[in-house]
């Protein structure tokens, strides 16, 4: 996994849920990281989309479980693009 990609997810994150970037490990899940319910969860993927300039498709979206799946979806969609 590109590390750069983890912490921008990881500060994308902490942004959207109004944290700290400690409080969103690349191990957090849904579960475990307070304030990410489904609105947060919009929220982040699309800050996801215009931070990187990428698009999700509906079931990509539900399989952002963790911060580490998530960061493994943009990874995919930018070397997708050639822009990884």
């Amino acid at each position: 996994m590109n590390d750069t990609v983890l912490l921008d997810v990881r500060r994308l994150a902490a942004d959207v849920l109004k944290t700290t970037l400690a409080g969103v490990p690349a191990a957090g899940t849904r579960d475990t990281i307070a304030g990410w319910d489904s609105m947060a969860h919009v929220n982040l993927v699309l800050a996801l989309e215009q931070n990187f300039d990428i698009q999700f498709k509906p079931e990509e979206m539900l399989e952002m479980l963790s911060i580490e799946l998530t960061a493994m979806l943009v990874e995919e969609k930018l070397a997708e693009r050639g822009r990884l």
